[in-house]
């Protein structure tokens, strides 16, 4: 029995080798990213409560935003890595183009609601509540931060569409190497322009928005350069531009298939939103618990984020290959090496969950809590490691519209109403409600076990797309 649970859920060395080759640099990249976020975090919150409120609902905003890019690039990069595998660099200009439309359409749409609801969506996360904080401040801090976080999105959407392609056919060095010069970029730019460094003004909360669009214009430079300068290699940018037109055959492939995923990450990183705003009506305090938790669960979080995205490309590429059987063993295996892997990290985690609040300049309150969510954010680790899996499994062979009940469906009939009828109508503690709403999300594991046991996702979805 030993061997065979070994052949079924094990590779052997070149197959890790294989997946490692793709998860490390997109491990190392978003690693160094959270890492990076985590240092300006711990930055702004050394000038207090009120920034870092502020700076922390902005930045859901923002996450909401980058994950529908993410949707955006996706849509069309299922289609991307079937392609690649199938050899047809026509097909991945084509997407490449597809992904530049919706990724530009992506940033004007946030601009415009930014531009003309700001104030209205930051003040749905501000209510009385606690000890800890002063709301008008947390108001003025946050819209001064979203005002210039604005002039950083447009090179954010370019740098996906590059950044993604190249991933989906085999350069992850790249992504990475600019990922991490844009990030040292963006930590250097906060030291000096939050604390006022070398003469520089004392700018807080607005010095972190510079340094980041600074950062994120450096990135997408860095990418757009590399990739023409190494057209040879990645043939799908010669004419890229030269016209934007997508033969109307794959343009409705990926709507059909592509599309789903975009509205279910708009769905998803809008419902998380939502939950945000569900917890902040216990206070202030719960907001900049919840920002600090999140910041450091991330940096641990990276780990299945980036399997997840491994998943998507290997397994999307065997299927375009027409390797079905193969497909269906390299994603079991996959599947168990990243709920392994979370084991290990979510431990890790636990065991800094009493010390990393005490870092930041608030409250006792503040800190208490915020030990309390990294303490049940790392418990739950191999749960979100499992459902991040069969949910890109799905995705992998187009399975998008099931994917949609699957992530976000799932989130605003099952997460938002727990977590709305606890934090509204019961006296329950907020780290109760929080875990209550956490652990909800056993069944939808339950239901991806389910999903991808019958290998209803084993299919070629680029034989006919064109």
């Amino acid at each position: 029995m030993g061997q065979n649970f070994w052949k079924k859920y094990i590779g052997d060395k070149a197959f890790y080798r294989m997946v490692l080759m793709i998860v490390v640099p997109v491990i190392i990249q978003n690693g160094i990213t959270n890492f990076v976020s985590l240092l300006d975090n711990i930055m702004v919150g050394q000038v207090g409560t009120e920034q870092m409120s502020g700076v922390a609902i902005v930045n859901q905003f923002m996450t909401v935003f980058n994950i529908c890019i993410f949707g955006g690039v996706s849509s069309a990069g299922i289609f991307t890595a079937q392609y690649y595998g199938k050899g047809s660099q026509e097909g991945v200009r084509n997407t490449f183009r597809f992904k530049f439309i919706v990724c530009m359409l992506t940033a004007a749409a946030a601009i415009i609601l930014f531009v003309a609801a700001g104030e209205e969506l930051i003040m749905l996360y501000l209510h009385e509540g606690a000890q800890s904080g002063d709301i008008a401040k947390t108001l003025a801090y946050g819209k001064e931060y979203l005002a210039v976080m604005i002039l950083g999105i447009v090179p954010y959407a370019i740098s996906q569409a590059y950044a993604s392609t190249l991933r989906e056919t085999g350069e992850t060095i790249l992504p990475m190497k600019a990922g991490i010069i844009a990030v040292f970029v963006n930590l250097i730019g906060n030291y000096l322009l939050i604390f006022g460094r070398f003469g520089l003004p004392v700018l807080g909360a607005v010095g972190a928005a510079i340094a980041t669009d600074i950062a994120r214009v450096v990135e997408c430079a860095v990418l757009i350069c590399w990739t023409y300068r190494h057209r040879q290699e990645h043939p799908f940018i010669q004419g890229a531009f030269r016209s934007l037109k997508i033969p109307r055959e794959l343009t409705a492939n990926i709507i059909q298939k592509g599309i789903p995923i975009m509205l279910n990450e708009i769905a998803w990183s809008t419902g998380q939103a939502f939950l945000l705003q569900c917890y902040s009506v216990r206070g202030l305090s719960v907001v900049a618990a919840l920002n600090i938790s999140s910041t450091v669960s991330n940096l641990f979080n990276v780990v299945f984020i980036s399997t997840g995205g491994a998943i998507s490309i290997i397994v999307g590429q065997l299927l375009g290959a027409g390797k079905m059987e193969e497909a269906k063993d390299t994603d079991r295996k996959l599947l168990f090496f990243t709920v392994s892997t979370c084991l290990v990290f979510g431990s890790l985690l636990a065991l800094i969950s009493p010390f990393f609040p005490l870092i930041y300049n608030t409250s006792g309150e503040v800190q208490s809590l915020a030990a309390r969510f990294i303490l049940i954010a790392a418990g739950c680790m191999p749960l979100y490691a499992f459902m991040h899996g069969c949910y890109f499994t799905l995705r992998s062979g187009g399975k998008t519209w099931i994917t949609v009940l699957f992530d976000s469906v799932y989130v605003w009939i099952a997460d938002i109403p727990l977590a709305f009828v606890l934090a509204n109508f019961t006296a329950l503690p907020i780290v109760l409600v929080y875990l209550s709403c956490q652990l909800i999300e056993t069944l939808k594991c339950i239901l991806g076990y389910v999903l991808v046991k019958k290998g209803i996702w084993l299919q070629n979805i680029v034989d006919t797309a064109s």
